[in-house]
């Protein structure tokens, strides 16, 4: 916003924006290391206990030895991405400019591939830093269709994920996501129905709506992410490439009969499909 080559100065740009000239001025803080050690933990424990909130994170980091606020781990997880998984009462008004679509994939069969996506986002940290990492999934075979990493938590690298997969396997019937302002957004959303695709949206905290990615991500994070630290992003984007090639085409799944999501994806095509 703030043009510091234009002949106004910066002074000025923030009166006309009405902006603080503290604001103009600022330069973001890298996170400490002692803070990407304790986002490490918290990440571990929100995946091994999803309904801890701040409080009981806190309680739990104390009997670990780490003397740390509740204040300082619900920022913490803000920063991440991450809140406790459960129900919650509506005490809020949702914003007119992102509506929330209903929950389409209760009692539904999903027997076929292409029936329905999903997406979700998670935070992956790294030996210096974190990135978030988004995959689109096939919820029939559970194969990664496409996936992106960011070091910011931006509806962009969202959409490039959902053009990827839409590019080269064609379009679902459903898309089902959680209700994070990524996916609520027009943009979107918007995506989403140029297409044709129904939208469908987890209750407010009902991480049990999208079990399937949440599994995925329990399997990244305990068969990838936390035997590495990871040097820089290209390094975590490789690595995370070779794992997700390794979950599709070689992992076999207990829940798939030992088969893998490939073998499963591929055999539930139309043949039509398949021959194109």
């Amino acid at each position: 916003m703030i043009d510091r080559t234009h002949d106004l100065p910066v002074t000025r740009q923030c009166q006309i924006l009405k902006l603080a000239r503290s604001t103009a001025y600022y330069t973001p803080q890298p996170t400490s290391d002692s803070d990407l050690l304790l986002m490490r933990r918290i990440d571990e424990l929100h995946l091994e206990y999803p309904f801890a909130g701040s409080r009981m994170l806190r309680d739990m980091l104390r009997r670990e030895g780490q003397q740390v606020g509740r204040k300082h781990v619900r920022t913490l997880m803000k920063k991440m991405g991450i809140e406790a998984l459960y129900r919650k009462p509506n005490t809020s008004q949702r914003h007119a400019a992102h509506p929330v679509y209903p929950y389409l994939l209760r009692d539904l069969k999903i027997d076929r591939s292409n029936q329905v996506w999903a997406t979700d986002i998670t935070y992956i940290p790294m030996r210096r830093g974190f990135i978030y990492l988004v995959a689109v999934l096939d919820w029939h075979s559970r194969r990664v269709l496409s996936w992106r990493v960011s070091n910011t938590l931006t509806t962009d690298f969202c959409l490039d994920a959902v053009r990827e997969a839409i590019s080269r396997y064609g379009t679902p019937d459903i898309f089902n996501t959680d209700q994070g302002s990524q996916f609520t957004s027009s943009e979107f959303t918007g995506l989403l129905k140029e297409h044709g695709i129904q939208i469908s949206m987890d209750g407010k905290g009902c991480w049990r709506d999208n079990v399937f990615v949440e599994r995925l991500w329990k399997s990244v994070k305990y068969e990838e992410v936390y035997l590495k630290a990871y040097d820089s992003v290209s390094a975590a984007k490789a690595s995370l490439g070779a794992y997700l090639a390794f979950y599709n085409t070689r992992r076999p799944h207990q829940s798939l009969d030992g088969k893998t999501p490939d073998t499963i994806y591929f055999a539930g095509l139309p043949q039509e499909d398949i021959a194109a």
